[in-house]
Formats: structure tokens, sequence, C-alpha cells
């Protein structure tokens, strides 16, 4: 995947989406921050579209993140050619991304700590697509 990555968040995921700005510059990405601007409530629906239209647009990879990252993986998995995967552990992670080719990172701040977080960030980013039959299962589900 590419060294540019497109992160957003609601409220509930504000703190976390900050501290995984800094981490991945720190591991030379170039983060595009699609908002919020600070921890006020917010609409996640909203910065969940944007991160998407963003991500489609740049064909790079997408971070959400809320308060338990379902939200924003419901929201993000409404519109076509995304494929965002709620990821709680490395074995998510890692699969989600050599089996079903994600797009979009999903974390929720309130279950997943900053530590963890990093680290799925990291692994989501840095591990390839394995293609083969796993291709044909998402041209299946992508209507292809």
């Amino acid at each position: 995947m590419s060294k540019k990555v497109i992160i957003g968040s609601d409220h509930a995921g504000f703190a976390l989406k900050e501290v995984l700005v800094r981490h991945l510059e720190s591991l030379g990405y170039t983060v595009s921050d699609a908002g919020p601007e600070s921890a006020q409530s917010c609409d996640y629906p909203v910065f969940a579209r944007k991160v998407c239209d963003m991500v489609l647009a740049e064909e790079v990879p997408g971070i959400l993140i809320c308060g338990t990252g379902i939200g924003m993986s419901m929201a993000a998995n409404r519109q076509p050619g995304i494929r965002a995967a709620l990821c709680t552990n490395e074995f998510h992670a890692r699969a989600t991304r050599q089996h079903n080719n994600a797009n979009v990172l999903c974390l929720g701040e309130r279950v997943t700590g900053p530590g963890v977080a990093m680290e799925l960030a990291r692994i989501f980013l840095e591990t390839p697509f394995e293609g083969g039959r796993h291709q044909r299962r998402i041209d299946i589900f992508e209507g292809n």
C-alpha cells in the first residue's frame, strides 16, 4: 500500500486519531487528517464519508476511529468500493489485508488502547494483499 494514508474520526475517536497521526508520521507516512479538528460532538457518518471519498479518489488506505469502531465500519461499508474492517487484534489487521484487500481500517478508541492501535495501523498499512482466490471472492461481493 501507499506511504500515504487518510485518517478521520468523530469526537469519541479524536484523541486516538491524534496519537495515530503522530505515530504514522514517525513511520514515514504522509497523513491527511480529514477531521474533525476538535473533540466537540460531531456525526461519525460525515467523517466516514469524507475519508472514504478521499480513499477512493486517491487510491490510498484510510483509517477511521470512533468510540467502538462499529459505527465507522458500518458507515464506511455503505460506500461502493470501500472494504472497511473493524480490527481489534493483529490477526484481524493482517488477514483483512491479505484476504479481503481492505482499504479502510476501523478502530474504537474506547475499546483499543493506543499501543495496540499503533501496532494494528502499522500491520494494516504494511501487509500486502495476496490476490489469487481472494480476488475472486472480492469480485463476487463487489458485484463483478
